[in-house]
Order: C-alpha cells, then structure tokens, then sequence
C-alpha cells in the first residue's frame, strides 16, 4: 500500500474523530490504519435505537479506486440477520461497496467517497421501515406490508436491547449470565495502556495476552449507557405488552437458509439485565475513588497529573470569566472533584445552587469521567437520575470538561439533536409546543429555586 493511500486512510480517521457525529466513531490501532473498527448508534426512531453497532473496514491496496471491505460484527455469533442488508454472516450489502448492484446511477463506489459516506450508507439501512429494504420489497405499502414491517421492528428492536446494547454491556463489564462479575481482565483501547506506570515484565503470560485484543469502544458503550438508561426502560415498558414474554419472532418472507432473526419476547428479563449493568456502572464508578485514593498514596504520575491540572483551574476559571463555578476535590482525591454551579443571573436557574459530582477514572483519559448532578435539577441534559450529557471539546484536560458542563446546563435554546435525549420527557417538552415549552421551563426555574429552600 503507497505512503498516499495510508496518509488518506489517516486524514479519514481523524476527520471522523474529531467530527462533532455522535452516532459514528472509528478507531485502529497505530501500527496499521488499514484495519479499522467502526461504530454506529442506531438512529433515534427506528428499532435500532441507541443500539451499538461494530463493523470491521478493511482497506486494501488499491483504496480508493476500490472500496474497503466491510462486515457486520453485531450479529450475535452469526446467529442474527439485523437488517435485509445486513446478514448474520456479516456481509453488508450495499451498492458503494460492491456487494449489491444499485439501479439508479451514481450508487456505485467513486474514490470521491470514503469511510465517513460508508458508514452514513450503512446507517441509512437503519431505518423505522427495514422491511422495505429486501429487493423486490421497496413499494411494500398495502396492508400486510405494513403488518409484516411492524412485526419485523418488534423483533429488531428486541434484539436490539439484547445483542446491541445489553451482551455488549455485559461483555465489557464482565457480567456472566448468573449477574455476578468475573474477574476482569485488562485489554488495550485506542487511546493506549491502562496504567502508565504498571510495570508490564512483572505480569500475568495469560494478562498479556489478553491485551493484544482491541476493544476502543468500551468506554463510549458505558457512558452512553447511562445516557439512554431511561430510554432503553421506557421501550420495554412500551412494548412488553404488546409482545408476551416467551412468544416467538415473526419469520420474513425473505428469511432463510440460517440467515434470519429467530427467538422469543423476553423484555422482562431484558429489564432486570439492564438494571443490574447500571448497578455495576454505579459500583465501578466509586471504585475509581478507592483506586485514585491508593494512587496518590503512592505519589503516582496519575494522581500528580489530576492534582496539578485541580490546582491550575481557578486561573482557567478566571481567564473564561466563569465566575459562577467553584471546584473542590473530596477528601483530596484528585480523582473526585466536586463542582458547584450556581445558577447564572437573568437565566432560568437564577439563583440555583447546584452541586455535581465528576468522577475521573485512573485511566483517564482513555476512561473519560463520570458526571452526575448530586442536586435535583429537571433538565433536558440531565437524566432523571442525575447523569450529565455534554462534550468536551478536547477530552484529556478536566478544565474542558467543566466549561463543556457549564455550556450544556446554560443553553436555553439549542438546536434539537436527538442523539442527546438523556431526559425523554423534558426533551418532549421543550421541543413541543409553546405551551409544552413554557412549562418545560417552569419546572426549570422551580428545580433551582428549591436548591435554596432548605
């Protein structure tokens, strides 16, 4: 492969990287970026929703005359066809990539594509109508058409919670199916080793071996877990009673040959699967205290590295005129810092006096921190439980999450982004109506008054 196509393949890594989608990640590992791993988040509104997604892209030498090779690695063993164009073998048709031939023109590869169009190509599958996408079923609008497509997204959308979201949870939290933990295992991720002063010549034959398998998305599969909790509650909620626990899938006229979605309703199982990986989430999280704790005991670069970047955010604080914001570390664990925000003047949290706690992990940044509001607030990014949805804009320094923190609770009218509703409710409300969005905000301005009627 030329010096050109590898520098191409990079710039197209990097750009997806550092791009403001939150539904796609790609990550490889240094020694070779003709092997990438990519992520999609199934779009919001589809049976898809909020699922994780894996693919493998393999670009060979003559990228990018000819397209990369792609496959589907959520296929649950390849037992799992999750869309007409997706097969449970992992094959993923589609016309840019040579596995199908589309009929209209302009459909085929041109190198003026690249991985960031495959995978928008690959998402586009993902829709509220899959049924549509089997050849020969794309004018499927009568009535039984419309039956079989309901029933085909009530199986996706099971399997969706399952495979996509709860086995990829259970996995990387090393939850067996009895619910309790095994004893997890160290493995790489794309931002390098998980504790840069371990000494590697004193481990484990079996530990070691155990990092050289890549797995860059674990962290993002945890913190937007906590994102989407409610959400993933409130579909099995929704559909539990219309689709009885034990009950089969409906086969497709399409499916066959091992190349289906075959199983049985279980969402009251999924619900208890879902609780116990928010359970773990919470008990991991108050690990990392424990962990940093023992880190700056032993006056590690790690601990020295947080507390240094504690000690130099006041002037940060002042240069952003972010007078509204005061951070300390409990107990002086530079691994927890606890930030109180009070609420900005002529606002709807005026005068509101709210405390979060962000939680930073040993491996930070490869981990990224942990944030939840300790204070009651009703917020559209906020979860119910307290869980912060923002985005620093450069990850590995704490001062950019706490501006990133600020910009997410002060902004009153931001653009509607569906892959950010932490808060299926207040999100309701404030991109209703006008009666629904006054009321939205009613209950926002009464969250910070109460911060000080106590």
């Amino acid at each position: 492969m030329s010096n050109q196509t590898i520098l191409r393949i990079s710039r197209e890594i990097t750009q997806i990287q550092q791009g403001s989608d939150l539904s796609i990640a790609v990550a490889c590992q240094e020694k070779d970026v003709r092997h990438v791993k990519a992520l999609i988040i199934g779009p919001h509104g589809t049976p898809y929703e909020y699922g994780f997604f894996e693919f493998t892209v393999n670009f060979g030498s003559e990228y990018p005359s000819k397209p990369p090779k792609v496959e589907a690695k959520t296929t649950n063993g390849g037992r799992t066809r999750f869309n007409p164009n997706i097969y449970a073998t992992g094959k993923v048709c589609l016309s840019i990539l040579g596995t199908w031939h589309g009929e209209r023109p302009g459909e085929e590869w041109s190198s003026a594509q690249g991985l960031e169009s495959i995978l928008w190509s690959i998402q586009s599958l993902m829709s509220s109508n899959p049924y549509e996408n089997e050849p020969g079923y794309e004018n499927a609008k009568g009535t039984e058409d419309k039956r079989l497509n309901d029933l085909y997204c009530a199986k996706i959308r099971h399997e969706t919670l399952r495979i996509a979201v709860i086995q990829k949870l259970e996995e990387a939290l090393g939850i067996q199916s009895d619910g309790s933990l095994a004893t997890p295992a160290p493995t790489t991720s794309q931002w390098g080793s998980e504790d840069d002063e371990q000494d590697e010549s004193q481990e484990d034959p079996l530990e070691m071996q155990s990092k050289l398998k890549f797995t860059p998305f674990r962290d993002l599969f945890k913190r937007r877990f906590l994102w989407y909790f409610e959400h993933y509650m409130c579909t099995i909620e929704e559909h539990s009673p219309k689709n009885r626990d034990g009950s089969d899938f409906s086969k497709m006229p399409f499916e066959g040959g091992g190349n289906t979605m075959e199983g049985k309703f279980r969402y009251g199982e999924l619900g208890k699967r879902l609780v116990r990986i928010k359970e773990v989430l919470r008990d991991e999280t108050n690990g990392w205290a424990v962990e940093g704790s023992a880190l700056k005991e032993r006056e590690s670069t790690k601990a020295a590295g947080l507390q240094r970047q504690f000690v130099q955010l006041p002037d940060y604080l002042r240069r952003k005129k972010l007078h509204n914001v005061d951070v300390e570390l409990e107990n002086d664990n530079p691994f927890v810092w606890i930030m109180t925000y009070f609420g900005k003047p002529s606002t709807h949290l005026d005068g509101g006096i709210f405390k979060l706690r962000i939680a930073v992990s040993p491996r930070f940044p490869g981990e990224q921190p942990r944030v939840k509001m300790e204070t009651p607030i009703y917020h559209h990014r906020v979860s119910k439980d307290g869980v912060v949805c923002y985005f620093p804009k450069e990850a590995d320094q704490l001062r950019n999450h706490i501006v990133s923190i600020v910009e997410a609770l002060e902004e009153e009218s931001p653009p509607y982004d569906p892959r950010t509703i932490v808060h299926p409710e207040a999100t309701k409300l404030l991109w209703g109506s006008e009666s629904d969005k006054k009321k939205y905000f009613r209950q926002l301005r009464r969250s910070a008054q109460k911060t000080t009627e106590e």
